[in-house]
C-alpha cells in the first residue's frame, strides 16, 4: 500500500481526527450514497450507532455534532467551526435534519445511540448508519470504520474493513526505516528528497509544495488564534486557555533574560493548537488531532528560532516529517484505541523530530535516529482522557512531546547516527505494547488519568 503526505496530514476540525473528523465523513459519506443511489427522496429518518471508544467517549470528543453535521453534508475541511455546535444543536432543539443538505427528516436526539460498553469485532471504533422510510423499512445500512487519521472504511460483505490499497507505482518504495535509509544511500539524498520522488506519482512539484505550505499556513492560523483568544473551552472540566495569557507575558519580556525562553515559546505554540482542537477549532491532523500541536510547536520553532529558514525548509520538514509517519502507519498504528497515546503523541514526537533533524542538517541516518529517540522515551503512553475530553492531560502533553522531539533532534545530530535500538525495532515495540495494553488505556475513558481526577 502506498501512502502521500496527505494521507498523513490533513485539514479538519477539532477535538479528534477519528472521533470527530472520521465520523464527520463517515456521515456525509452515507448521505452521498443515498443520493447516488436514488434513495434520497424516500428517507423518512436514520438511526446510527456508535461502538467502542466512539461510544464511550463520544460526547466528549464532539461525535454527536460530527454525525449531525456530517449528515447534513458538510465536510472536516470546508465545515465552518464556529457554526458547527449552533447548528447541531439547531437540529437537536427543532428536531429536524437536512439529510444531504436536501431532504427534510425528523431527527431526536435518540436517533444517535453511543454504546458505552458495546463493540463491533473487526475493530475498536466502528459506526452503523441505518436510513428508514415513513414505515420504518430499512431503505440503507452501512458500516464505517474510523481508522485513524480521520479515515474512514466501509465493511464488506464478509464482514470486513474493506480498505482499497492505493497501488501507485513509486520509485523508492519503502516499508522499513531499513529499506528508506537504503535508497537514500543508493541515490545520495535526503530523506525529504525521497519522499517527494514518490509524492511526485501523484501530483506535480509545484502542487505538493503548494499543498505543504497550505499547510503550514492553516498551522500558523491555527497558532495564532490559540495564542489570542482567552475564556473555558467547552466540556464542562472548566479548563481555561493559557496559551494567549503565555504569548502575552513572552511579549512583554526583552529577549535574552532567560536562557530557557525559547523552550516557553514552543510550548505557546502547542498550547495554542491543543486548546482550538479541543474547541472544535481548525487544525492539521498531524498525524491525529489528539496529537495535532506538536509538529506545528516544532516547526514554528524552526521558523522563528533557527537562522536561514525558508519555505523551503518548511516543505523539507513536513516530507521528512511524513515519511516517519508511514513507517508508524505500516507497521504498528497512530490510533490511540489500537495502541494508546503512545500512537498519536508518540509518533507525532518521532515525526516532528525527524523533520527538524532533516532541516538543521541531519544526514539520513541522523534524521532516522532523532525519529527513534522521539518515540523510544514515548513508549507506553497511555491514552486516558477526562471525561473523555482531549483536554486532560492531552492539551499539556503535547506542549511536553514538543520539547521532547527538539531534543531528539539536536541529540542525534551531536551522534553519528549509529544506535543500538532502531527505528524499525522501536516501531515493533511500540505495536507489541499497544497489543499487551489495557483497554481501559485506549482512549475509553475508563482508566489512568481519567479515573482518578475529580471532576469539579
Amino acid at each position: 500500500m502506498t501512502i502521500s503526505v496527505f494521507d498523513l496530514f490533513s485539514i479538519g476540525i477539532g477535538p479528534s481526527s477519528s472521533h470527530t473528523v472520521g465520523p464527520m465523513r463517515a456521515a456525509c459519506r452515507f448521505a452521498e450514497g443515498l443520493v447516488e443511489d436514488g434513495l434520497l427522496g424516500q428517507v423518512a429518518g436514520v438511526r446510527v450507532e456508535l461502538f467502542g471508544s466512539l461510544g464511550a467517549t463520544g460526547h466528549g470528543h464532539g461525535s454527536v455534532k460530527a454525525v449531525i453535521l456530517g449528515l447534513e453534508g458538510e465536510r472536516p475541511d470546508l465545515v465552518d467551526p464556529a457554526e458547527g455546535q449552533p447548528r447541531a444543536d439547531r437540529a437537536v432543539r427543532e428536531r429536524r435534519l437536512r439529510l444531504a443538505g436536501r431532504q427534510e427528516i425528523d431527527f431526536s436526539p435518540d436517533d444517535v445511540v453511543l454504546h458505552r460498553g458495546a463493540t463491533l469485532p473487526v475493530h475498536p471504533k466502528a459506526m452503523t448508519f441505518r436510513a428508514t422510510d415513513a414505515r420504518g423499512a430499512t431503505l440503507s445500512e452501512r458500516t464505517f470504520y474510523s481508522v485513524g487519521r480521520g479515515f474512514v472504511v466501509n465493511e464488506s460483505e464478509s464482514g470486513e474493513p474493506q480498505l482499497v490499497p492505493d497501488t501507485t507505482p513509486v520509485p523508492y518504495p519503502f516499508d522499513t526505516g531499513a529499506q528508506l535509509l537504503e535508497h537514500c544511500a543508493r541515490e545520495r539524498l535526503p530523506i525529504s528528497s525521497v519522499v517527494l520522488a514518490n509524492e511526485l506519482s501523484w501530483r506535480s512539484e509545484p502542487e505538493v509544495r503548494a499543498g505543504l505550505l497550505r499547510l503550514w499556513e492553516v498551522m500558523r492560523e491555527c497558532v495564532d488564534r490559540g495564542s489570542s483568544t482567552e475564556g473555558v473551552l467547552p466540556g464542562g472540566l472548566d479548563v481555561h486557555r493559557r496559551a494567549a495569557t503565555l504569548r502575552a507575558r513572552l511579549e512583554a519580556t526583552s529577549q535574552g533574560t532567560d536562557p530557557l525562553q525559547t523552550l516557553e515559546w514552543v510550548s505557546l505554540f502547542a498550547l495554542a493548537v491543543n486548546e482550538e482542537n479541543a474547541a472544535g477549532g481548525r487544525v492539521v491532523t498531524a498525524p491525529t488531532n489528539g496529537a495535532a500541536g506538536i509538529i506545528p510547536a516544532v516547526l514554528h520553532y524552526y521558523d522563528r528560532f533557527v537562522p536561514g529558514s525558508d519555505d523551503d525548509g518548511v516543505v523539507r520538514f513536513l516530507l521528512a516529517a511524513a515519511a516517519v509517519g508511514m513507517l508508524f502507519t505500516e507497521n504498528a498504528s497512530i490510533s490511540g484505541a489500537e495502541v494508546g497515546c503512545q500512537g498519536e503523541v508518540g509518533s507525532a514526537c518521532a515525526m516532528a523530530a525527524a523533520g527538524l533533524a532533516e532541516v538543521i542538517g541531519g544526514r539520513p541516518e541522523q534524521v532516522e535516529n532523532a525519529a527513534e529517540i522521539g518515540i523510544q522515551h514515548n513508549l507506553g503512553l497511555t491514552c486516558d482522557p477526562v471525561r473523555g475530553l482531549v483536554q486532560i492531560p492531552c492539551i499539556e502533553r503535547n506542549a511536553v512531546a514538543s520539547i521532547k522531539a527538539i531534543t531528539a533532534a539536536r541529540m542525534a545530530l551531536h551522534g553519528h547516527g549509529t544506535h543500538h535500538v532502531s527505528l524499525d525495532k522501536a516501531i515493533t515495540t511500540m505495536r507489541e505494547t499497544g497489543a499487551a495494553m489495557s483497554v481501559v488505556y485506549k482512549e475509553t475513558s475508563r482508566g489512568g488519568v481519567a479515573v482518578n481526577v475529580v471532576e469539579c
